[in-house]
């Protein structure tokens, strides 16, 4: 069984499937592979596991593609990380950044007499 040849098959079939270009293909797969991840995990977006979940899928799939090729297409590769990897990182820097919540700012819940 040539497991690339297999990835490579369905990475096809999926994008004849939806006619998207590879490159928004990467986009939606790094935002699933996050949220997939998050909900796992149980573990927010402004902590890094999500991410790295996101960061080894993608360095998966490029393994994948590698043996599948037989060398790196570097130009491919590099489009593929950026594509995979830049709303995810996006949003965890966005909401590293954010300013923490004041509990004493929130108003409290009312209660039915």
């Amino acid at each position: 069984m040539n497991i690339p040849a297999l990835y490579a098959d369905l990475i096809q079939w999926i994008a004849g499937g939806t006619g998207m270009s590879d490159s928004i293909l990467h986009v939606h797969a790094g935002m699933i592979v996050l949220f997939l991840a998050r909900i796992v995990t149980r573990r927010s977006l402004s902590t890094p596991i999500p991410l790295a979940f996101v960061a080894l899928a993608e360095a998966g799939n490029e393994i994948l593609d590698r043996l599948h090729y037989g060398s790196w297409r570097w130009e491919d590769t590099s489009s593929d990380i950026v594509n995979t990897l830049f709303w995810p990182t996006v949003l965890f820097i966005g909401l590293r950044l954010r300013r923490p919540r004041d509990p004493a700012a929130v108003p409290a819940p009312e209660t039915a007499e």
